[in-house]
Formats: C-alpha cells, sequence, structure tokens
C-alpha cells in the first residue's frame, strides 16, 4: 500500500529543490495548465489537461467504457476501482509513446480531470450524466473506488485523479460563468461536500478543481470558505489544485469581484489555486510587481504542482514505464468494458415480453433515430474507439441470417424531418410500415451529447445543453405512440443520460430498457439482455419523475423535493430500481451485534433467488432516523453489495454500515449523532411504495437503538 503521506511529502521537497532553481517568470509559467518547458534544468513541456471520465478521452484511440452515469448504476465499488486501473494503464501506455515522440500536447499527459463527483440534483442538468447520481453515498463510495484505481498502490501514482467540479456545482450551464448558486450550510455539507470529503480524506486525491459559479457569494476559484477553511484546513488537503477552464477570467468579465486580470490571478493564487486552466495566470507576473501576490505565493503553488509530476515518476522513471503500446483497447479492457455495459442497463418494464426468444420470431423490427447512432453510444469526454457497434448491429449480429430485421431510422434526433426538402416525420410512415410487419418492435430513443452535455459542447445552443423540461423531442414522442399504436409488442430502449418523461411508454409499451450511454460496443451489450444472454441488473442512481411539478426553479440550490431523500411525491422510477429477469429479494435481516455511538452497523442479510434464470442483484440498506429533527426528510442508502445468485439459490450475506450512517447535519453544517432510535430497510430497491408495486417485493425491516 502506498505511504500516500511520506511519498508527497518527499515529492513536495524534490519540487521544492528545482523550483528554488527557477526564476520568477520560470515559476510563473509552471502554473498554467500547459506548463512550459525549463529546458537548462531539464524540464520537460507538460499538458496538466487530460479527461477521463469513462476511459482516456480526446487524444485517440482507447477502450471507452460506458458513461459515468452509467458505470454508477452497477453499485459496484470493485468494478469501479478496475475500470480506474484500466484506464490509468492506457493512458500511461499512451503517454509513455507520446514522450518518446516529445508530443507534449493537451490530452496527452497523465493528470486525469476525472471524476466529477457533483451531485445529479435537477434532471434538467445537462452534465449529470458525467457524475454518480443524486446520493452523496453512492457517489462518494464509487468515486474513491475510482480514484483508487486510477492512483494505484504503488509507490508511484500510477496516474492523478482530480476531483471536481469544487464543490457547489450542478447547472444551470447558460449562466454557469455568472451565476452564484446560494446554498444553506446544511444542504452543503449533507449533499454537496461528502463525496469531496471522501475523495480528499480517503482517496487522498492528487487534484481538486474549482468550478465556474460562485458559491454564496465568493467564485469558487477564489473561495476563502471552500478552499482555505474547508479543503485545506480541514480537510488538509495536500495535492495541487486547478481551475475550470476560463473559470478565474470569469472573476472580472462576468461575476464582477474584480476590476481586472492582475487583480483575478491575484485572487485565486491566494486562495490556492496552482493551477489555471486559462490564461489569466500570464498577468501574474505583472501582478507581483502591483504587490497584489508575492514571489513566495507563486513559489508555494509552483511546488504542489511540480509535486504531483514527482510523484508520477515524471522525472525519475518507474515502473509504468514499461506498459507497452499493445495494452491500448486490448481485447481485455474491452470484454470489461462490455461487462460494464451489460451490468449497467437498467430494466424499467417487462410485461412479459423480456427476454426475446428468436427461435419464436421471423422478423424484428428495429426503429428510432438511435438504433443505429454512434455517438448515443459514446456520451460525452469520449476517445475513440476502433469499432463500434450499435444498438442496430447488435441485433443483426445477434440473429444472424435466422430472423429478418427490418430498420427505419423512424424521426429525426430532435428535428421535424430528416431530409430537409421532405414533409414533417417523413419517416415516420416507414415505421409504422416496419411495425406492421414486425413480430416484436424495438425503439431506440433518446438523446446524445448534441442534445445534453456541457455548455459549447453541445448543439443544443437553446438551452447550452441542458434540458427545458423532461420530455423526447416532440418527433420522437410521436414515433413512439405511432409505433405502439400498430398493436405489436413494443420495446422502448432508452440512450439518455437523464430522467426522461417515459409516462407513455409505462403505460403503452411492453418492456422499457435504460440503456444510457453504453460505450463502444453498446450494442452488443443491449442485445445481449434483450435476448437473455445475461439478465438486466443495473440500478437507478437516480430518480425518474413524473414531471417537474412542485420542484424549486433550476436556479434553486436548495434539495427541498429534489432526489429520491427529499422527494414528496411519487417518482415514475425510483432511485435504485431496476428489475432482473430473475426473482431475488430480501428475505430477512438481522443485527449481529449491539450497536453503540462508536460502532459500526454489522448486518446479517438473507437474499434468495426464486426465479428461474440466474442473474445479479444489488442488496441495498437504507437508515432512517427516528429522533432527529434534522434527519432527511425520507432515508438514506448507507449500504449496497451486488450478488450472484443462480436459480433458486440462497445465500447469506454479512454487510458493514458506517457508524456516520446514524449521522445528522444541523443548520450549522455540523455534523453528528442526534437520534438514539433508527430503522433499517434492506432489500433490492428503496422501500418507497412505488418501488413495491413495480418490484413486487418489500424491504426487511430492521429496527434498533443505540446502547447506552
Amino acid at each position: 500500500m502506498r505511504d500516500h503521506k511520506k511519498e508527497r511529502a518527499q515529492a513536495r521537497e524534490r519540487a521544492k529543490e528545482l523550483v528554488e532553481k527557477m526564476t520568477l517568470m520560470e515559476k510563473a509559467a509552471q502554473l498554467r495548465y500547459d506548463a512550459a518547458p525549463v529546458e537548462r534544468l531539464g524540464v520537460p513541456a507538460y499538458n496538466y489537461w487530460n479527461e477521463a471520465l469513462h476511459g482516456v478521452a480526446r487524444a485517440g484511440v482507447a477502450t471507452m467504457f460506458p458513461q459515468a452515469i452509467a458505470m454508477a448504476a452497477l453499485f459496484d465499488e470493485e468494478e469501479m476501482k478496475k475500470i480506474g486501473d484500466i484506464i490509468a494503464t492506457e493512458g500511461r501506455a499512451k503517454y509513455n509513446e507520446y514522450a518518446k515522440h516529445n508530443d507534449r500536447d493537451i490530452y496527452k499527459g497523465l493528470t486525469f480531470w476525472s471524476p466529477n463527483v457533483n451531485i445529479f440534483r435537477d434532471p434538467r442538468w445537462g452534465r449529470g450524466h458525467e457524475t454518480y447520481g443524486e446520493d452523496p453515498y453512492l457517489t462518494s463510495r464509487l468515486g474513491v473506488k475510482f480514484v483508487e484505481g486510477l492512483q494505484g498502490d504503488g509507490p508511484v501514482m500510477k496516474a492523478a485523479a482530480c476531483a471536481k467540479h469544487f464543490a457547489v456545482h450542478s447547472g444551470p450551464e447558460a449562466i454557469r460563468h455568472e451565476f452564484d448558486a446560494k446554498v444553506s450550510l446544511k444542504d452543503m455539507w449533507e449533499t454537496y461536500l461528502p463525496a469531496f470529503e471522501a475523495l480528499v480524506t480517503e482517496a487522498d486525491v492528487e487534484s481538486v478543481m474549482g468550478a465556474y459559479n460562485r458559491t454564496n457569494g465568493e467564485p469558487c476559484c477564489g473561495h476563502h470558505y471552500l478552499m482555505e477553511e474547508v479543503l485545506r484546513g480541514k480537510w488538509h488537503f495536500d495535492g495541487h489544485f486547478v481551475s475550470d477552464c476560463g473559470a478565474i477570467k470569469d472573476f472580472h468579465e462576468n461575476h464582477k469581484i474584480t476590476k481586472n486580470a492582475r487583480e483575478s490571478a491575484a485572487l485565486a493564487l491566494k486562495r490556492g489555486c496552482d493551477v489555471n486552466c486559462g490564461n489569466t495566470y500570464l498577468h501574474l507576473v505583472a501582478a507581483v510587481e502591483e504587490g497584489l501576490v508575492t514571489e513566495e505565493e507563486i513559489t508555494r503553488a509552483a511546488e504542489r504542482a511540480l509535486a504531483s509530476r514527482f510523484l508520477l515518476g515524471l522525472f525519475d522513471g518507474s515502473e509504468y514505464d514499461n506498459i507497452p503500446y499493445e495494452a491500448v483497447e486490448c481485447r481485455e479492457h474491452v470484454q470489461e468494458a462490455l461487462n460494464v455495459a451489460r451490468k449497467s442497463c437498467v430494466l424499467l418494464k417487462n410485461d412479459g415480453v423480456l427476454p426475446l426468444n428468436k427461435d419464436q420470431l421471423k422478423t424484428i423490427g428495429v426503429v428510432g433515430p438511435n438504433a443505429d447512432s454512434r455517438s448515443a453510444l459514446i456520451g460525452n469526454y469520449h476517445g475513440t474507439s476502433s469499432r463500434y457497434i450499435t444498438v442496430l448491429e447488435g441485433i443483426q449480429d445477434e440473429v444472424g441470417d435466422d430472423v429478418r430485421v427490418l430498420y427505419s431510422q423512424g424521426c429525426h434526433l430532435y428535428k421535424d424531418r430528416v431530409e430537409s426538402l421532405a414533409w414533417e416525420q417523413d419517416r415516420i410512415s416507414e415505421a409504422v410500415t416496419v411495425a406492421e410487419h414486425s413480430d416484436v418492435v424495438i425503439v431506440c430513443v433518446g438523446l446524445d451529447e448534441t442534445l445534453e452535455g456541457e455548455q459549447g459542447d453541445t448543439g443544443n445552443s437553446y438551452a447550452s445543453g441542458d434540458k427545458k423540461d423532461l420530455h423526447l423531442p416532440k418527433s420522437q414522442e410521436e414515433l413512439i405512440e405511432k409505433v405502439t399504436a400498430v398493436g405489436k409488442p413494443t420495446i422502448v430502449v432508452l440512450m439518455a443520460g437523464s430522467s426522461i418523461d417515459l409516462n407513455y411508454a409505462q403505460e403503452n409499451c411492453s418492456g422499457i430498457l435504460l440503456a444510457w450511454y453504453p460505450g463502444a460496443r453498446g450494442g452488443k451489450a443491449v442485445a445481449d439482455l434483450l435476448f437473455g444472454r445475461v439478465s438486466p441488473s443495473g440500478k437507478l442512481p437516480i430518480t425518474f419523475y413524473k414531471d417537474l411539478e412542485g420542484m424549486p426553479e433550476f436556479t434553486d440550490y436548495s434539495m427541498k423535493n429534489r432526489t429520491y431523500r427529499y422527494m414528496e411525491k411519487e417518482a415514475l422510477y425510483p432511485f435504485g430500481y431496476g428489475l432482473t429477469y430473475g426473482d431475488a429479494w430480501v428475505t430477512g435481516a438481522e443485527l449481529e451485534d449491539q450497536v453503540t455511538k462508536e460502532s459500526d452497523i454489522k448486518l446479517k442479510i438473507r437474499v434468495e433467488n426464486q426465479g428461474d434464470r440466474d442473474t445479479e442483484e444489488v442488496v441495498q440498506v437504507y437508515i432512517k432516523d427516528m429522533d432527529s429533527e434534522w434527519a432527511v426528510r425520507n432515508y438514506s442508502l448507507c449500504g449496497f453489495q451486488r450478488v450472484f445468485l443462480k436459480a433458486k439459490e440462497q445465500k447469506v450475506l454479512s454487510m458493514k454500515i458506517k457508524n456516520s450512517a446514524m449521522s445528522a447535519v444541523d443548520d450549522k453544517g455540523e455534523r453528528y449523532i442526534d437520534g438514539r432510535h433508527f430503522k433499517l430497510f434492506v432489500g433490492v430497491s428503496q422501500p418507497d411504495e412505488r418501488s413495491r408495486s413495480l418490484t413486487g417485493h418489500s424491504s426487511a425491516e430492521v429496527d434498533f437503538s443505540i446502547a447506552e
């Protein structure tokens, strides 16, 4: 195991020795994301900006995993660590070759600006699919393991992870450069900060990225409370802090809290922002001359930034220098990405039509704008694959020549026609015809990175990557209705990264499979699930709302009526929900030991698959504080475990719930155990009435009191 503190102290000492030899200009040049070389000292150029949300991104070929929100649907900590390790391996393999060719370009370093551990608090946010969902506990546990996988356990850091975007940030995209997210201390510490705290204090994440917006009046890349009191003070963070790209320029251009670039650079540096993604730090030397910052403050930042490069072994070499280029998109990694895609898809409805039996089918209709779309596979912040398998191709490969597959695009992804000179909905009659001539119809609808994503990265200019509402584009809603009206069994395959209004499909279609953005070969994974090669086992890391009625404005950062912990009405599909082809459920749970304020909670859980098919399930534990006035409105996820069960198999699981699960957060943001009586709900979903009606199973309940 790595001795993080010792390694970082040694790296800081090495960095200090190097920085002492630099001029002021040379030190300042190390604080840009595209750090300049110092040839006289043997320091090559280095670009800190690289991306790895679900695979090495934006620099050529790499294994492409499903988008982050899909990986969250696994509810699998160890799988997340494995994914992080694979990404780091490929990142090293690519870096080794780039360095040999003296290619120091953007997206070719080993400092990955991932993961995104912001909370997906509002379904309209376009970047929500980059996150691990709406729950701070799930986000924390998955984020910690992803960072551990990326950074590795060796004496040299395999790759450097980055927790972003610190800290209260989840839209709207269109006004993020001038927006002030106002949040109570209770919501901040109960919802927005826990994942960042876990990544810093447990996973020793190497860097933290500040957000664009202000939080409670201060810009997040120059925030006294968040950066100095919390991050460096309370959590003792000793890595480097990097701004989001252009965020420091926003200080004077949009937030209007400084007068010019020199003041903005000085404020960010004084607060502890070490690396500037942007060009505002070009003004640091002038800021020194004006007395706005000191050379010592520049030296401190340069030491932190260069320490990360020493930790990565970029000056001394390491065992990772021997990772060959052949590791990139190797068979083992591609297979793992396919396995992750299979396990991430969420079966939302099944009236018995699934799994499909191709021996009983003569013709399958496949329609929809995402059926043969590569864009719907890849999400955003993606790399390049050497091969893509769309849903249409996956189905065609699965049935071969035994079953005829009829295909129609059905409609444009969002426009009212495919051909510009044609009538509106010029593909709808073809889709209806396909349905009429088929035994079963698979309708592939949804979004892609052109409709939901980051401001400036999407073609969705009217909302800057956010959604106006929960509806699919009108062209797609009409397609679903017209095809369903034919009367054939209709299965909706939804490819999207956020909550979508599926009320019509739930009422009128035979099956619904949420495929997210499943990665380069995601179409094969979808086909494997549709035809029963494996059982679906993904669970929703977000709530699918029936509508937006009663939800606060997008710009309101309070948690009232948001996410499963605070909802005041019934969901369409609840957080934690997902069907399988088996029939596994928790038949009982009990405490193994007495619980005290200092102890963890130890559970023994009996789970059984009473179905006729093997499946994986996710056992979920939720806790409700029955006493404290500070308790969340409903209950909170506090434990989860994936388990494989053969048909008719029973297992007994042991699960340890952290002592902190019993704590509550008061209005001052202080967390402590306040209540004495608690209830645990142990099942394969959350314990709400909607989940019970959808799954047919209730959670086991365990009441306990803290021993005096």
